[in-house]
């Protein structure tokens, strides 16, 4: 446990920061600050998968889900105020596709990362990276912000009804429900981030195995 403790303290702090920093817009709602945190989460893993292997980095990920759901459970008990109603800050449908896109993506890079890791040492960061980006955005957003959900409670739908509205796409498109913007916004931060990544990813790996001898 001792030598995943690093992985597991950056992925909580990127968990706590992102859960933070979310509540920060920018580029007119399209974007939050956490956008450009949370996507580190699949650094944090791939590191761990590359030096400790698939259960360190299934170790690390749990405390992560850990973290994500006590925030989760903090927020749903801080009430706002608007438009003469009070609303938690983290809405149930919200908590759940932030969860369960979390848990999901994130161990399904670790196995696209495992099949990959014998071939060229970008491929198995990036291959896994962009498939589980691509993944958590769909199953987060759909969970979270989809009318194919509002079932999951009346008072579920009330509070992200605001996501639903028609809007342009980008803020210049055609007319879309505004959470279609967001995902593909989101996206497109993780699908950088990514990219972004390789270098960070490739410097603390070397440096981690180089410790090791």
């Amino acid at each position: 446990m001792t030598r995943i403790l690093p992985g597991v303290i950056a992925m909580a702090a990127i968990v706590v920061a992102s859960n933070i920093l979310v509540q920060f817009l920018i580029l007119d709602g399209l974007l939050t600050w956490g956008a450009f945190t949370y996507p580190l989460a699949f650094l944090v893993t791939d590191v761990m998968n590359r030096v400790y292997g698939m259960q360190a980095a299934r170790k690390v990920v749990f405390a992560g889900l850990v973290v994500g759901i006590i925030c989760s459970l903090i927020g749903s008990q801080i009430m706002l105020q608007g438009d003469g109603y009070e609303f938690p800050a983290v809405a149930l449908r919200v908590a759940i596709g932030s969860a369960t896109a979390f848990a999901v993506a994130q161990m399904l890079d670790i196995a696209v990362f495992n099949r990959l890791r014998d071939g060229s040492w970008w491929k198995a960061p990036l291959g896994s990276t962009l498939v589980g980006s691509t993944v958590d955005t769909v199953i987060f957003f759909s969970i979270a912000f989809s009318a194919a959900f509002n079932g999951l409670s009346a008072a579920a739908a009330d509070e992200i009804i605001w996501a639903q509205d028609a809007v342009p796409f980008l803020n210049a498109g055609p007319l879309v429900p505004l959470w279609v913007s967001l995902a593909v916004a989101d996206w497109g931060v993780k699908l950088t981030i990514a990219l972004l990544a390789l270098l960070p990813f490739r410097l603390i790996v070397g440096r981690m195995q180089r410790a090791q001898i």
